[in-house]
């Protein structure tokens, strides 16, 4: 069963949380967000240009344009391979673990697996960045003490999306690993 809704980010922009349900076992929850616009790519562009422009005007010297082209060429091609996610994933299956997948606008994806025995719990955490928000974050046990934490992961640091979708996240989570608590043995 699949279904998609749309929700919003931090800062107002749009997302779409496409949830997957494979089994009481298994979901997978895929965050989009929007596609790179023609519009600012545009603008970034004829700025970078038009200043170099005048700068070539200023000190004839046809360097100055050549080299505007090749950074903003050299900086388009590393925003999209290194900085612009246009999707993030997280496949959660009890029996095996967790994997988030991040997917770049240039086709680079950033896989990171973590083994179900090794994850305490899923929690929505908050922070403040001049403003309180939350986050989705998975925290794992330490193997020295069985009570404690020794690390938090955070889930979906790019797309920073709202509460009202991490909790949709969230549940899904917990009824997972409550399915995955109920089925396996007691140590």
């Amino acid at each position: 069963m699949e279904d998609e809704q749309s929700f919003s980010d931090i800062c107002g922009g749009r997302l779409a949380l496409q949830r997957r349900y494979y089994s009481s076992s298994c979901r997978e929850f895929c965050l989009s967000c929007p596609r790179l616009s023609l519009r600012s790519l545009t603008a970034v562009t004829c700025t970078v240009w038009l200043a170099a422009y005048g700068l070539f005007t200023l000190c004839e010297n046809s360097m100055i344009l050549s080299a505007a082209i090749f950074i903003t060429l050299l900086g388009l091609l590393g925003y999209l391979h290194f900085v612009k996610i246009d999707q993030e994933t997280l496949l959660i299956i009890d029996s095996l673990g967790i994997q988030m997948t991040s997917s770049y606008a240039s086709g680079k994806e950033c896989t990171t697996f973590i083994e179900m025995g090794k994850v305490k719990d899923v929690v929505i955490n908050e922070a403040v960045y001049m403003k309180v928000i939350y986050y989705l974050c998975i925290l794992l046990k330490d193997p020295v003490e069985p009570d404690g934490i020794s690390q938090v992961v955070p889930v979906f640091q790019s797309a920073k999306p709202r509460l009202d979708c991490l909790i949709e996240v969230y549940r899904s989570c917990q009824e997972i690993l409550a399915h995955q608590k109920a089925t396996s043995p007691s140590p």
